[in-house]
């Protein structure tokens, strides 16, 4: 019969080697990372096209801008904390950490982002009405697109969910083979 000290020794070191076993997987197996990147493209990429849809034109700098429909932030970080709540369970202290880090990250993305946008807009807009003569009539434009709409953040958050439920369901289909 073990003690309870023995126990505990044993649970840890039985923990820590599974926990070895599965951070030795190669990068492009991580199921989480790949999920938050795939969030990441797809939000990129629909930005793309909806530019293309609602302008007529293509705009490869949506691939990397910011700003925009679905919030690419928001896909990201939700993907991120669902992906790690369906690997590592969703009563651990790593999911806790992850859906934390989603939440400042969408507010933020509605919240001090939008509104700096906005002052973006009114500030080059007060430029532009300089006269020719002033010394910032010739500066360059701020980025007006800097945060998301609600609107775009919840999209964003319902892409990432799906990304990183479509993923693990993908992932882990032979396992259950």
């Amino acid at each position: 019969m073990r003690s309870l000290g023995e126990t505990a020794i044993l649970s840890t070191s039985q923990n820590s080697v599974s926990n070895s076993q599965s951070s030795s997987q190669p990068v492009y197996m991580n199921y989480v990372l790949i999920s938050a990147l795939v969030a990441f493209a797809l939000a990129q990429s629909i930005k793309v096209f909806i530019t293309w849809y609602r302008e007529h034109r293509w705009d490869p700098k949506r691939f990397i801008g910011s700003g925009g429909m679905p919030s690419s932030h928001s896909a990201t970080v939700t993907a991120l904390a669902i992906a790690v709540g369906l690997q590592d369970d969703l009563g651990g202290s790593t999911f806790a950490t992850a859906l934390i880090l989603a939440c400042i990250v969408m507010y933020d993305a509605t919240g001090v982002r939008l509104q700096a946008g906005r002052q973006a807009e009114v500030l080059n807009q007060i430029v532009y009405e300089l006269p020719a003569e002033h010394p910032l009539a010739e500066s360059m434009p701020l980025h007006e697109l800097l945060g998301h709409t609600p609107p775009q953040v919840i999209a964003g958050g319902l892409l990432g969910m799906m990304t990183s439920t479509i993923i693990y369901l993908i992932s882990h289909s032979g396992n259950n083979a």
